[in-house]
């Protein structure tokens, strides 16, 4: 051990299945680091929310903390700084706290999720390709961007929240041109259309049942992501395969993410493939854990 110690966390709700203390015990022991990765659930911790959760991290002494959901947008208001590809994307991921309490947001879910798709899909599948994406939040907005780094041709945007959606069309449409995106006037007539469709909602994850992506148009020329990976096929994955075509969870984005946080968290680059190892591991460990009979 170098003697070093580093403590960070995650802040968000409905987050115990988390794998992320996981990846960064073992990339913190890898690197000779005295390290410990803390979940700060707000569905568990009566009266907390993301307020005091962020004082409080800070003043023991924390030198950062991932951000989730429902939090990634709201916690951009609360910090000393944003990086500019952070501020670009309306989303924060990702905190580092310096020595004197001085806070700085990023978005470590683009590269995550750019990194993945093109790990598990390749870079050819989105390029000139149209997309829909459903969900315009925080995980959808950092989606979005890495898409357009992908080379999409065009994005078509669903969400319940109208004017969320319209939010992050008009940031893409700033920053990319007119006609790379537009609002969903048809979900399963567009995604039958579609050359791929990404669910960026929490709607299927452990907790928030359910599929919000129509998958009766889908075939075996489509590909369908997920960013979600508690569990590690959702609904939507299963049924999209069941239809033939090709899937991406979101346990390669969660492992991508969490080498860039752990970069931010510590300034040590960590070893990308044993991450992967340590995310099957602990996923083995979680998932047959939970399905053992009680």
């Amino acid at each position: 051990m170098t003697g070093r110690r580093v403590l960070v966390g995650l802040i968000g709700a409905n987050i115990m299945g988390s794998l992320s203390p996981a990846l960064h015990a073992d990339a913190f022991a890898a690197a000779g680091i005295d390290g410990y990765y803390h979940l700060m659930d707000a569905d568990r911790l009566a009266e907390r929310r993301l307020v005091p959760l962020l004082g409080a991290v800070k003043a023991v002494g924390f030198a950062g903390v991932n951000i989730t959901f429902p939090f990634k947008q709201d916690v951009m208001r609360l910090l000393d700084g944003l990086d500019a590809e952070a501020a670009e994307i309306g989303a924060v991921n990702t905190v580092t706290i310096a020595p004197d309490g001085t806070t700085t947001g990023y978005n470590t879910d683009r590269i995550g999720f750019r990194r993945s798709f093109e790990a598990g899909l390749g870079r050819a599948s989105a390029e000139g390709a149209t997309v829909v994406l459903v969900g315009a939040g925080g995980a959808g907005c950092a989606v979005a961007f890495a898409l357009m780094d992908l080379g999409v041709a065009a994005i078509v945007l669903n969400d319940r929240d109208a004017a969320r959606a319209s939010a992050l069309m008009e940031s893409l449409r700033a920053r990319y041109g007119a006609t790379r995106c537009r609002l969903s006037q048809d979900l399963e007539r567009e995604i039958a259309v579609a050359d791929g469709v990404i669910n960026a909602t929490p709607q299927g994850m452990r907790g928030f049942p359910g599929n919000p992506v129509p998958v009766a148009g889908l075939g075996a020329r489509h590909w369908a992501a997920d960013v979600i990976y508690t569990p590690i096929e959702t609904e939507f994955i299963r049924a999209a395969a069941a239809k033939g075509a090709r899937v991406l969870t979101g346990g390669g984005m969660c492992v991508h993410q969490a080498a860039a946080a752990f970069r931010l968290f510590t300034g040590i680059d960590p070893d990308v493939p044993r991450m992967h190892r340590s995310f099957a591991a602990a996923l083995a460990a979680r998932d047959g854990a939970t399905l053992q009979p009680t």
